[in-house]
């Protein structure tokens, strides 16, 4: 699979060309030989996230997925989700797609590089994830449980903040709800 996107470069908000794929194990190397060190030295909180265990987990389910985001011949972002386990606490009944691993490059957190290379990571591959939902039969409902540092990023993209959940580590817990067509 390869989706063509369009990320904003940090430096002037010009757009750039940017491919949603399928995770694979070019992307994985990435993510241990350039990114893992920037996320330990800035103590990010995915710091000790084990990619190359999650590539071979997703490998044996089928309720699995995996995602990545190339730009410049780098990856950009990565994502897992999980298709159909999971229910909304706003449409009790439902299944969504939970979103069970989101990360972007340490180049494109601003808590790491100002300006960040590339804007949008995140949100291209959420609204990736309401994609799924939608083929789905979902009607576009995702949630996931956020790093403390990335609320605001979850509220930002306009998600329900369902509140903390103690046996999710007290992590709070995001929903979309289904997704209206404008």
């Amino acid at each position: 699979m390869q989706r063509k996107i369009e990320l904003k470069r940090g430096v002037d908000n010009t757009s750039v060309e940017a491919y949603l794929v399928d995770l694979v194990q070019r992307h994985v190397d990435d993510y241990v030989n350039y990114w893992v060190e920037s996320l330990r030295l800035f103590s990010q909180e995915d710091k000790y996230w084990d990619w190359i265990f999650k590539l071979r987990y997703i490998a044996n389910q089928e309720n699995l997925e995996g995602y990545a985001i190339e730009c410049e011949n780098k990856t950009q972002g990565l994502m897992i989700i999980e298709t159909q386990m999971h229910g909304s606490r706003l449409n009790i009944g439902k299944r969504l797609v939970y979103v069970d691993g989101i990360a972007t490059a340490p180049t494109n957190r601003i808590e790491i590089q100002r300006p960040p290379q590339f804007k949008g990571v995140g949100q291209a591959l959420l609204n990736f994830a309401r994609i799924r939902s939608v083929e789905l039969g979902y009607e576009g409902r995702i949630g996931l449980h956020s790093l403390p540092r990335s609320e605001g990023f979850y509220e930002k993209q306009n998600m329900l903040n369902c509140g903390s959940e103690e046996e999710y580590e007290n992590l709070v817990y995001f929903e979309y709800g289904v997704l209206r067509r404008r």
